[in-house]
């Protein structure tokens, strides 16, 4: 499975001004670089939450269908795959919450692209992760696909289109960030810090996405 961003959100969680407030600085000598802080608290607080936060397009790229050519090797597989085949028929989409689903693009072994159409499936938008399944009666397309990224899904994902959609308390482990950031400028990446606050965690934590 891969993941591919098409499209970035058109806002972030935070303003600038929100930003600034939180750190109590009046100048604009650092806005730019408080911008970046504001990028980079976001993206790394979904990254652990598995999430999306304000609407964004993504492909997720698979290699084939469900089911197609796997078998249960194992007693562990076995167990997890339920009597009706329910595993078979079920997409399950990452980086909540799904919006909806644009299209479910497939390529054989010369490349050609074909389109499955959304008449034969189902979007669930209701759970986290959100599924795709198969439409009553459907099944998956039986052409032999390319070996590698045989099916691209394009997605949309995210709390909604603006930052009051996006929960309180994933607002306030950004700006808790966002202050991390600023305490360690030379830091040029969220991830190069070397611990992280606890109040970051705890408040995603309740949230967190076991990735697929």
């Amino acid at each position: 499975m891969g993941l591919k961003l098409i499209t970035e959100p058109a806002a972030e969680p935070i303003t600038l001004a929100e930003a600034k407030s939180h750190l109590r600085i009046t100048e604009a000598d650092e806005d730019a670089l408080i911008e970046t802080w504001i990028k980079a608290a976001r993206e790394y607080c979904e990254g652990y939450q598995n999430r999306a936060y304000i609407t964004q397009t993504w492909e997720l790229a698979l290699d084939r269908f469900p089911g197609e050519g796997l078998r249960p090797y194992s007693l562990s597989q076995i167990l997890i795959t339920d009597s009706v085949g329910t595993s078979e028929r079920i997409i399950r989409v990452p980086l909540p919450p799904l919006q909806s689903v644009t299209s479910i693009k497939y390529y054989d072994t010369e490349g050609t692209e074909k389109e499955f159409s959304s008449d034969d499936y189902e979007v669930d938008t209701y759970n986290q992760p959100g599924r795709i399944s198969l439409g009553y009666g459907k099944s998956w397309p039986s052409e032999t696909l390319r070996p590698v990224n045989g099916v691209i899904i394009e997605f949309k994902a995210g709390y909604g289109d603006t930052a009051d959609t996006v929960p309180a308390k994933v607002k306030q482990a950004i700006k808790v960030l966002i202050g991390e950031l600023y305490e360690h400028r030379e830091v040029t990446d969220v991830k190069e810090l070397k611990e992280v606050p606890f109040a970051v965690k705890a408040l995603l934590g309740l949230e967190r996405i076991v990735p697929i």
